[in-house]
């Protein structure tokens, strides 16, 4: 009796699992789209979920032409991608993660994928990572021939992970920071006693009017100037 070929629990997700679609965990966040997958919890995450999935291997997903795409890159660290159609996309090298099957049968004498018959590029014989284990499976080959053992697989430091802050910690970001190398005035030792929230509309006032009167003063210089005459002028005598 010849057992099943099975695949691994990560690659079924990858499969199987939906991604581009609203985090119900996050719904009110902004950015809640899943488009991360956690190989080790097997499922999709938004950017809202991946710091609690820090130690995990997290995979970003891409969307291009209404398809997932991975980073070639990212996916040559867990399996092997060769004879697999890749594409450049923002100088990044992806491959499609899901069959892409066309509504009309390729006629044409080039290649042609090994499971949804997509005209392919020489010397490539599949469309997609799904394409590649479909046929593998097929063929009854050990998928872990091709497997690569990876233990880490951090995303890009350049995505966006957004890091939840409070009402107080906003107010402190965008008010006036005062170096501790600066002499503080009395105004601002005096400013010290008062709540921190009327301390920072204060200080954005304070700084609103120096604007304004600074802005004055350069507009009233402006106008001297060029109402300014050169002085009376001297007729030459009559001779």
């Amino acid at each position: 009796m010849i057992m099943a070929i099975q695949k691994p629990a990560w690659l079924e997700a990858l499969n199987s699992q939906k991604f581009f679609i609203a985090c119900s965990t996050h719904e009110n966040a902004k950015k809640n789209e899943k488009n991360i997958c956690c190989l080790d919890c097997c499922t999709s995450i938004c950017p809202h979920c991946a710091p609690s999935h820090r130690f995990h291997r997290l995979l970003q997903v891409r969307r291009y032409v209404y398809h997932d795409v991975v980073r070639l890159e990212d996916l040559e660290k867990l399996i092997d991608c060769s004879n697999v159609q890749s594409y450049i996309i923002n100088s990044s090298k992806v491959v499609f993660l899901k069959k892409r099957p066309q509504n009309r049968q390729f006629k044409g004498s080039g290649n042609i994928c090994t499971s949804c018959d997509r005209s392919l590029q020489e010397p490539y014989i599949h469309c997609s990572l799904g394409c590649k284990v479909d046929y593998l499976l097929r063929q009854r080959r050990d998928l872990n021939k091709y497997l690569r053992p990876c233990k880490r697989l951090q995303l890009s430091p350049d995505f966006f992970i957004p890091h939840d802050v409070d009402d107080e910690a906003m107010e402190t970001t965008h008010s006036t920071i005062i170096q501790g190398d600066e002499p503080m005035g009395s105004s601002d030792s005096e400013n010290l006693s008062m709540p921190r929230t009327e301390f920072v509309r204060k200080k954005r006032s304070e700084l609103y009017l120096c604007a304004r009167s600074a802005s004055r003063v350069s507009d009233e210089d402006m106008s001297a100037n060029m109402s300014r005459r050169k002085g009376i002028p001297h007729r030459s005598p009559l001779c």
